[in-house]
């Protein structure tokens, strides 16, 4: 078999996608995720101008001899956009070779380690009254894990708290916004929201909590303390892990677990993290971390010190990158658990595929390869719109980490 056509689906059924179609002579095809949150045409641009011709002519089954030919070959290693194009030429090999098998993606990397895999979803309001109710929403939908985020008094646009009603999305089209932080405030409201949260969610279910890298290391510890009465599952990105010396500090002071990674792109940005067991869950995503051959090899180092795994899973990710996920979830023995956001239902209509939610559970499917599809006719009626992330700064105008 050999690869005969790579090309590009850019489409915005509801927000952007990047979306690679692989073809080979054998009519045999697979898809990857290549989308980068308001950089996609960064993604787009590499893969069409220095991917993709080296692609032709290639036998798609030499999956990782094609991973490290795009990483080595390049010779300019790592960062977000190349190990993007280099996870979706991955997903859209395994999707063909799962096609070619006639078997799911995971039963090619060892079979189902179990039933389904575990997820969480998104709880938020504008005030805490809001947010127990969001709660109690999700877990009446099924759900067994949820996070929690709130607005904090006096903090105008909150992280991770939708704007007038609608489900969160941090990607707004147009140029980026600006949102306001006070880690003052924030770390006084933080323990009155999950008293809250808990008391209403009860004992059984998992709670979980963003603080999207806004904390110093010492302020993080301050946190993760005051939150263990109400056993979190984890505070994630709980400080920029540019500085991974920092979580020894986190560590030094709380019990509370800690999950960090989803801007990671290679085992190099947390091997040190993992090592010295300075993290409890690995986030780095399956589409920005070199896609499903790298996110494997990732999770084994990782179970040598006792880490699990807890995959980025927003809407940034397309149905394709989510299925991948949940393929590598099913199949690895230190799995977590898996974010979670569900689609729009444009989105779903323009990706049909097999994974499905179920009593707190996803999995996967048992169609041959990544069980995922494109309507490109549909696709094509969405073209891509600019859109941002939104950048944050403290009250006193300093920018600050979003």
């Amino acid at each position: 078999m050999k690869i005969t056509a790579a090309r590009l689906i850019v489409c915005s059924p509801d927000r952007n996608f990047v979306t690679l179609l692989v073809e080979t002579d054998e009519g045999l095809t697979g898809l990857g995720d290549a989308t980068l949150n308001g950089r996609e045409l960064a993604v787009a641009a590499y893969l069409e101008e220095h991917v993709l011709p080296c692609l032709i002519g290639r036998d798609p089954s030499r999956i990782e001899d094609i991973w490290q030919y795009l990483y080595r070959g390049a010779y300019w290693r790592r960062g977000p956009v190349t190990m993007t194009a280099i996870a979706a030429v991955d997903m859209a090999l395994w999707d063909i070779k799962g096609k070619a098998l006639n078997t799911p993606v995971y039963n090619l990397l060892g079979g189902a380690s179990r039933q389904g895999c575990l997820v969480y979803t998104h709880a938020n309001g504008a005030d805490i009254a809001e947010a127990v109710d969001s709660v109690q929403k999700h877990i009446a939908e099924g759900y067994l894990a949820v996070r929690a985020q709130a607005g904090v008094p006096g903090v105008a646009s909150s992280y991770g708290v939708p704007k007038g009603g609608k489900a969160y999305e941090p990607a707004e089209r147009g140029l980026p916004s600006e949102s306001l932080w006070s880690t003052e405030r924030y770390l006084n409201f933080a323990p009155k929201l999950f008293e809250q949260v808990r008391l209403a969610a009860g004992e059984d279910i998992h709670l979980l909590h963003d603080v999207h890298h806004r904390l110093t290391p010492i302020e993080a510890a301050r946190l993760g303390k005051s939150l263990e009465p109400y056993r979190l599952f984890w505070m994630e990105d709980p400080t920029p892990a540019e500085l991974q010396d920092g979580f020894a500090l986190i560590r030094q002071h709380t019990t509370t677990p800690i999950a960090t990674g989803e801007v990671f792109n290679s085992l190099w940005d947390c091997k040190e993290l993992i090592e010295k067991q300075l993290i409890d869950y690995i986030r780095m995503t399956v589409v920005h971390g070199g896609g499903i051959t790298h996110a494997r090899k990732v999770a084994d180092f990782a179970a040598i010190y006792q880490v699990r795994t807890g995959y980025h899973g927003a809407t940034d990710l397309s149905p394709v990158a989510m299925a991948a996920a949940l393929h590598v979830g099913l199949a690895i023995h230190n799995f977590g658990i898996q974010e979670h956001m569900a689609h729009t239902a444009l989105t779903d209509e323009v990706f049909p595929h097999a994974y499905s939610f179920q009593a707190g559970y996803m999995h996967p499917g048992d169609r041959p390869g990544l069980g995922v599809e494109i309507d490109e006719a549909l696709a094509s009626r969405y073209p891509y719109q600019r859109a941002y992330l939104p950048v944050a700064r403290k009250l006193d105008g300093t920018l600050t980490d979003w």
